[in-house]
């Protein structure tokens, strides 16, 4: 028997038995790796249980769930996916393209699902997005041109920007290739880049003092770290009066100006989908990671009046939420 036949029997082994579990009825386990809070992720993991639900696997009835929380701490992804993978779990829910690395890393026969992830092929977490390959699928947000769009949309909310302020934490390969994305986006719109990378928390505070008197808005590129430091940060940037802009709703519903981003509870649906095909006999391997679909401008409208912008009533009626 050779190597190619060896792992395709290994990759159908793996899926037997998940789908015998369903066709009789028997519990079966998911392990979630979620990379900061619990309250931070909650919607989304909410939105998750919900469409799983709907499609038959109901929470302490026919499936369990073995949470494990990074707080935004990147290196703590290795030990709890190895704890998942001694838990035996069925299946390990990765949040990001990070705790699905981290996850692969631990094995390579439990099936792993990501919600959202960047560039998984750089990453080698899929060899491609039709055709993943191995024990790992889900949905991509990497999408080229929403840095550009992030920053068209700042500049009709601050019609007077030339300076712009961006960071984000530089250890995280996604973040670094968003940002790359900003600058390439800011040359063309003729804007002064201020930039300062974070690694820690702590040094969180030491961008603010770096942005002082040099930025006309703020662009941050997130992550869990930053997630976790979301309340923090809105606060620094309220204190300079930098508007913000961001991907992700979380930061706005914290004091943030504004967003744009792929709507993650849509996404955390999708994957229970894929889920769904997977404890019924579907491969990993076989399965597209599949691309966003929605996409949400949010806008606190409580912040904007603090740092007295007057926001056109064109933007507020694009846009999908807004918050009073």
């Amino acid at each position: 028997m050779n190597r190619r036949t060896f792992v395709q029997l290994l990759g159908g082994a793996m899926a037997w038995p998940l789908a015998a579990q369903a066709q009789q009825g028997k519990r079966v386990t998911l392990g979630y790796l979620g990379a900061s809070t619990s309250l931070a992720e909650n919607q989304r993991v909410t939105a998750l249980l919900q469409r799983l639900r709907d499609l038959g696997w109901v929470e302490g009835n026919n499936i369990a769930i073995e949470y494990r929380w990074a707080g935004g701490r990147g290196e703590r992804f290795a030990e709890f996916a190895a704890q998942l993978v001694a838990l035996k779990v069925d299946i390990i829910v990765a949040a990001g393209s990070a705790a699905a690395k981290a996850a692969k890393e631990a094995t390579s026969a439990i099936p792993i699902v990501f919600p959202f992830g960047g560039d998984l092929v750089a990453l080698g977490l899929v060899a491609s997005l039709p055709r993943p390959g191995g024990n790992v699928t889900g949905l991509s947000t990497l999408a080229g041109d929403l840095a550009g769009k992030r920053l068209e949309l700042l500049r009709e909310v601050v019609p007077r920007l030339q300076r712009l302020a961006l960071t984000g934490n530089i250890a995280d390969p996604n973040v670094e290739l968003e940002m790359q994305q900003v600058r390439t986006a800011a040359r063309k719109l003729d804007l002064d880049v201020t930039e300062f990378g974070i690694r820690l928390p702590e040094d969180i505070a030491l961008a603010f003092e770096a942005f002082k008197e040099r930025a006309d808005a703020l662009y941050v590129s997130v992550d869990p770290l930053l997630s976790v430091n979301r309340i923090r940060i809105n606060i620094l940037a309220a204190a300079a009066g930098l508007p913000t802009i961001f991907n992700n709703r979380t930061f706005v519903e914290s004091g943030g100006l504004m967003s744009y981003g792929p709507n993650f509870p849509d996404l955390y649906r999708r994957a229970a989908d894929l889920i769904d095909k997977i404890l019924r006999g579907a491969k990993p391997s076989d399965i597209p990671v599949e691309q966003p679909t929605r996409f949400d401008l949010v806008i606190n409208l409580t912040t904007a009046k603090a740092l007295r912008l007057k926001i056109p009533e064109a933007f507020l009626l694009r846009a999908n939420e807004v918050i009073e």
